[in-house]
């Protein structure tokens, strides 16, 4: 297998690089779509708008027909960008829909429903000090995921759009009991703010930190990260960046046919065709989330 060892100051560089090659050979299969804003809640969804989700449904019913197949364990070297560490490799997201969309991928298979662990985060924390974006995770086939090899995901900020459109509900969050609650949301979820790191926090600092917001916010939406040993309590999404982190349990994985990630929940979504959007602007962004997490509703 390529092995790439992880220089600081390269990861954007190569992110480019191997973006234009995974394209040119064919491996990188993006998923065209034309974005919409739909407003809810005063947030600015961006709906992504897709004609035909063939490639990504064909690749979801390879998998339902066939035995367990890892697309992590080899991975794909034309989609191959870097090892970030000892224990996690970078790929490209082979079916994008945002540009630049890449994993974090464990080197070794682990459980998708397994906790995020201080290696995850290290991970996690080098990949964001070079490419200020959104680092997430789906915890779970409810929570939206489609592999069992562990993985998170990173998409990076746009010029265009510098900021996420839940960014501004999330920063203005008020304290709660155990970390942060947006009054926008009406789903459970718990919010931790982090410190400006222009103050020059090592990597080593950093991973403690958000390792430890992570058992903060699980506790405080009511996941015991120490029940069920190495397998998750619960599904759930996590959502973070160099400024805050955000935690949202689940209920299920879609409503109305629509599916729901953790993008879902920094206001991007996806939907087959126009029709599923006039649906999706009938219930509302906002209704949808709360129908797929748990309703804070008294």
């Amino acid at each position: 297998m390529k092995k790439i060892e992880w220089e600081t100051g390269t990861l954007w560089k190569r992110l480019k690089e191997q973006t234009a090659h995974g394209l040119s050979v064919g491996a990188l299969q993006p998923i065209e779509t034309t974005v919409e804003q739909v407003d809810d809640g005063s947030i600015p969804f961006s709906i992504h708008i897709v004609d035909s989700l063939s490639l990504k449904e064909e690749a979801k019913a390879q998998q339902a027909k066939t035995e367990f197949e890892n697309p992590f364990l080899p991975y794909e070297e034309d989609l191959y960008v870097t090892d970030i560490s000892p224990t996690h490799v970078c790929l490209l997201n082979k079916f994008n829909v945002i540009d630049h969309h890449f994993l974090i991928v464990t080197r070794e298979f682990e459980e998708q429903d397994s906790w995020l662990t201080s290696a995850d985060f290290e991970a996690v924390v080098r990949c964001l000090s070079e490419v200020d974006g959104l680092a997430f995770f789906n915890g779970g086939t409810i929570a939206g995921s489609s592999q069992r090899h562990k993985h998170l995901q990173v998409v990076p900020r746009t010029e265009e759009k510098p900021e996420f459109p839940v960014e501004q509900a999330i920063l203005k969050a008020k304290v709660s009991g155990g970390g942060r609650r947006s009054p926008l949301f009406a789903f459970q979820h718990e919010i931790a703010n982090f410190p400006p790191q222009k103050q020059g926090f090592s990597d080593k600092v950093l991973t403690t930190l958000y390792a430890n917001r992570y058992q903060m916010l699980l506790k405080a939406v009511g996941i015991d990260p120490t029940e069920a040993e190495a397998k998750q309590a619960a599904p759930y999404n996590m959502l973070c960046t160099r400024k805050w982190m955000m935690l949202v349990p689940r209920s299920q994985e879609d409503y109305m046919g629509i599916p729901v990630n953790a993008l879902g929940f920094a206001g991007s979504l996806l939907v087959k065709n126009q029709s599923e959007l006039v649906k999706l602007q009938e219930l509302g962004p906002m209704n949808l989330l709360e129908q797929v997490a748990i309703s804070s509703r008294e």
